[in-house]
């Protein structure tokens, strides 16, 4: 059986590949009876669209002649029939590739978003370059490939609402970012680009984009944007609940990790936790000079990971690049080995906390074991930076199939226990991570705490807010010093967590920040 192909040059594919079509008439014929499949074209229509309305007299007997050619060429006679006042291409479900683009597009929209976001990306893919490209200069093909580039376009648009309900938000940009190039005057692309910048942190980005939009706009056509397109904005500016991206599972942290070594060695336990808290690793090796550039161990390799080193005289700057560069969402690196006994930490790391968009992780210890089965442990109060703590937790949890525990104090004298933050905290996490999560209450002493989180397979604590003036704080010294569990300290970066709600601002009365 024969296949017709119009979403790109005109092609008719046999069994031993594609036909050798005639010239630009034979092969204009052709395209208009594919058009209209399974429907009669009369010999007028034919003539008209041959000749750009303005057939000669002959344009009959020319029409007939090119259908006799055609049938020569197709190998089947009753392919084409003559039905009058014309003729009829019949064909079956799936011969034309543009068929099977409206049977995908037919199938998506009653699919739920992950179907429908598979069904629709086979459906544009099916496109092969400009439609009828061969047959550009025919006003019937140039009017035929408006109308199929705007239901191509309209199944793209649909596609990325799929995605955009998966909650692939960040994966979208780029492509997003090119459609917005290619089309920016069509402001379903723009919502989108601007909803996926808003929804990956990046509310400035997002704003912008309206504007280079509303500029486009108004100085071509002087009209305003449309009113979907500004109740965006005015959602954007305000945060709007409905705005943020979908829950879904195993969504905390699901972009990328950035992992920097100092130095040649690599370390394996920075890799092994940098695996299970994003879904794509990069790998950075940062050596000070040529010579450790050629002692650097052999780079690890794997799928979803890329790995790279290079000699560096500011790894601060260096690191924040690569941040930015490949829009991660955590980036992790070995903690400095005086951690436990100095109070101030690096300029370096004032640096990358102060301008990081992402979440900053420092290791300490290498000897991480997620094979045993314990606990994941946060000691939480409710902090800007344990929350984010909590976030990278809870990604690794899930990744590695462990019980994510939150850590709060007991009641004391004039207050409260934490069991309602743990409570809350724990619903937020379930909602979002799917991960098993209990709580435990313990004395606010450095003593307790250690002897809490004995055992667990890592803990994971937030920075203490006054960091500058504090370094990571006395609690904290205690665990990096005492605790025989690794532990990772976590800043959180500029951009919005996903995790967090509004109401964390008011701080639970206990906190590592002591």
């Amino acid at each position: 059986m024969l296949e017709y192909r119009i979403l790109g040059p005109l092609e008719v594919v046999g069994k031993r590949g594609p036909l050798r079509l005639g010239g630009a008439k034979q092969r204009a014929a052709l395209a208009v009876l594919v058009l209209n499949t399974n429907r009669v074209v009369s010999v007028d229509r034919l003539a008209d669209d041959l000749y750009a309305g303005a057939p000669p007299l002959t344009a009959v007997s020319q029409v007939q002649r090119q259908i006799s050619e055609l049938r020569k060429v197709l190998g089947d006679r009753a392919a084409i029939e003559t039905h009058p006042p014309g003729y009829v291409l019949r064909t079956a479900p799936g011969q034309t590739d543009l068929d099977r683009f409206e049977r995908l597009a037919r199938e998506a929209s009653d699919s739920e978003p992950e179907q429908a976001a598979r069904l629709l990306r086979e459906a544009v893919d099916l496109w092969r370059g400009t439609t009828l490209a061969d047959l550009a200069d025919e006003p019937f093909a140039i009017a035929a490939g408006r109308r199929l580039e705007e239901i191509r376009l309209a199944a793209l648009e649909q596609r990325i609402d799929a995605d955009l309900e998966l909650g692939h938000h960040r994966e979208l940009i780029a492509e997003l970012e090119s459609l917005r190039v290619e089309h920016p005057l069509r402001e379903s692309f723009v919502a989108q680009l601007m909803l996926a910048l808003y929804r990956s942190g990046r509310q400035a980005d997002a704003l912008a984009v309206f504007r280079d939009a509303r500029e486009a706009l108004v100085t071509r056509f002087g009209i305003e944007p449309g009113p979907a397109l500004r109740e965006l904005e005015r959602g954007i500016l305000r945060h709007e609940d409905s705005l943020a991206a979908p829950a879904t599972t195993h969504s905390v942290v699901a972009h990328g990790v950035l992992a920097v070594a100092r130095g040649p060695a690599v370390s394996k336990g920075l890799l092994r936790l940098a695996r299970l808290a994003g879904d794509e690793v990069i790998f950075a090796c940062l050596v000070g000079d040529g010579e450790e550039l050629a002692d650097v161990e052999r780079l690890p390799r794997g799928e979803r990971l890329r790995a790279a080193a290079f000699v560096t005289q500011d790894t601060a700057e260096d690191t924040l690049r690569l941040a930015e560069a490949h829009d991660v969402g955590l980036v992790l690196m070995c903690a400095p080995p005086a951690l436990a006994v100095d109070a101030a930490l690096p300029e370096e790391l004032h640096v990358i906390f102060a301008r990081s968009p992402a979440n900053v992780g420092l290791l300490v210890r290498d000897d991480i074991d997620f094979t045993t089965g314990k606990d994941v442990l946060v000691p939480f109060g409710g902090g800007e930076h344990e929350w984010a703590a909590l976030e990278v937790a809870a990604r690794v949890a899930a990744t590695a199939g462990l019980r994510l525990v939150l850590l709060g104090t007991r009641a004391g004298k004039g207050r409260r226990d934490a069991s309602r933050l743990l409570a809350d905290a724990s619903l937020a996490v379930q909602q979002i991570a799917g991960v098993e999560v209990g709580s435990l209450l313990t004395e606010p002493t450095e003593d307790a705490l250690v002897a809490d989180v004995e055992g667990a397979s890592l803990v994971v604590a937030g920075i203490a807010p006054r960091y500058r003036q504090e370094g990571i704080g006395r609690m904290r010294r205690a665990l990096v010093a005492r605790a025989s569990a690794p532990v990772l300290l976590v800043h959180a970066g500029l951009r919005p967590g996903g995790l967090a709600p509004r109401w964390s601002r008011t701080r639970f009365t206990w906190s590592l920040a002591a």
